[in-house]
């Protein structure tokens, strides 16, 4: 068997210990690792930090590990649209680290980038300020932001082959890709796994390097996060 691909989401998660930090890849409901996020509910893992831009659902996505009590701390951007979360943090369970997404997502790149800060003028003479290192540069002030890496990231994709290149479809790819570089353990899911050499080199986003485990995924729901229709006239 090829030491990457793994037989199941529960088998690929094995080593996954309490206290740990994970990075979910996904926007919303859109591009996120379903199967990994369900073994790691049936396992039952606590105290997590996680990496996300937001929490999913109440009842879908990382919302679920939210239900079972999980997760210690999360930092994200968005969390709208779970009453989960909101309960969890107004009552002092859960600890909430927002950041703006501009930000969010550059503190992964740097991560994985072996950057360990950068300025930005975003969040200057906000909250998202409070308690960080400021400095002027041309007459203007930025704040200092450290960067973001992880002790595993759970990333979705269309296709992988067996060494672990992936390529995501469309909006799916969102955070998907910088994860993948930021952590040290990255676990794919896939929906299709085909053999070394059939993705076209110039179309591969994540390379194999990046990823140490791969699985295919099953039974993908692919839920819209809220769904409005227009009434035909």
């Amino acid at each position: 068997m090829n030491q990457k691909i793994y037989k199941s989401a529960d088998e690929a998660i094995t080593d996954v210990c309490d206290g740990a930090t994970i990075m979910f890849g996904g926007f919303g409901l859109c591009g996120i690792p379903e199967n990994l996020i369900a073994a790691l509910k049936k396992k039952g893992t606590k105290n997590l930090t996680c990496i996300s831009n937001n929490a999913g659902v109440s009842d879908f996505g990382l919302g679920l590990v939210m239900a079972n009590h999980q997760i210690k701390k999360m930092i994200a951007s968005y969390v709208g649209e779970n009453d989960i979360f909101e309960k969890q943090f107004l009552s002092g369970e859960l600890e909430v680290e927002l950041c703006p997404q501009g930000t969010f997502s550059e503190r992964i790149r740097a991560g994985g980038a072996g950057i360990p800060a950068f300025y930005t003028a975003t969040g200057v003479g906000t909250l998202v300020a409070e308690g960080k290192e400021t400095k002027t540069f041309d007459g203007r002030v930025y704040l200092m932001e450290r960067a973001l890496k992880a002790d595993f990231a759970f990333v979705k994709a269309w296709k992988g082959d067996s060494y672990g290149n992936l390529i995501y479809r469309k909006t799916t790819r969102n955070f998907n890709p910088m994860m993948a570089t930021a952590a040290k353990v990255t676990i794919a899911e896939v929906e299709e796994i085909v053999p070394l050499g059939s993705l076209e080199p110039d179309q591969i986003h994540t390379p194999g390097i990046y990823v140490k485990r791969l699985i295919k995924g099953e039974k993908y729901v692919k839920r819209i996060e809220n769904k409005t229709v227009a009434v035909n006239p």
